[in-house]
């Protein structure tokens, strides 16, 4: 994360793209599933205000940890003063936050190819499981995000069942980014 805090793309990655980042522009996100807090990390170096949520309280726990250090550093304490870590279900946290834009990245489905996704990723999906209420998930966040909700999801996967058609796509080498317009003010 360091690396790509000092030197990495800026607003044109895809996931700034996704969430509406744009010269003079610079939404509040909330990320529903932080996990690692990477993506979150990212738009906090970007200027954005995020809110991160995690269910889990062992991950939750060791992401407050990191962030605390992160805070010590001083090119990573502006970033981290721009993030909110807050532990529960994001399913009813939601409803309390009124974000510009959610970011949902739930454990996604099984690969059918041989090759492993990376190791920091398995290690996270042996900590916390399948993500069964990702439908329920994705309906608490397109029910608040005044702007948007983007979801992040295999490049080459089907659709999320009983989701609508996104508004568009952000499409990388291995990733998606489903994007669902909301419009609310």
């Amino acid at each position: 994360m360091g690396h790509r805090h000092r030197f990495g793309g800026g607003r044109g990655q895809d996931l700034p793209r996704a969430a509406g980042f744009a010269k003079g522009v610079t939404p509040s996100v909330v990320d529903a599933t932080a996990g690692l807090g990477r993506d979150a990390f990212l738009l906090a170096s970007l200027g954005a205000e995020v809110t991160l949520i995690e269910r889990s309280p062992y991950v939750h726990a060791r992401l407050a940890a990191a962030l605390q250090a992160a805070a010590e550093d001083p090119a990573a304490a502006p970033v981290v003063a721009r993030m909110t870590l807050l532990q529960g279900d994001a399913r009813l946290l939601l409803p309390t936050l009124s974000p510009d834009v959610v970011i949902v990245d739930p454990m996604h489905p099984e690969r059918t190819s041989t090759a492993l996704v990376k190791k920091d990723m398995r290690l996270l999906r042996d900590l916390v499981g399948t993500d069964p209420d990702q439908l329920e998930l994705m309906q608490a966040a397109l029910a608040v995000a005044r702007k948007r909700v983007v979801l992040k999801w295999p490049r080459k996967a089907p659709s999320m069942p009983g989701l609508p058609a996104p508004s568009h796509q952000i499409v990388g080498k291995t990733l998606r980014y489903d994007v669902f317009m909301t419009h609310r003010t």
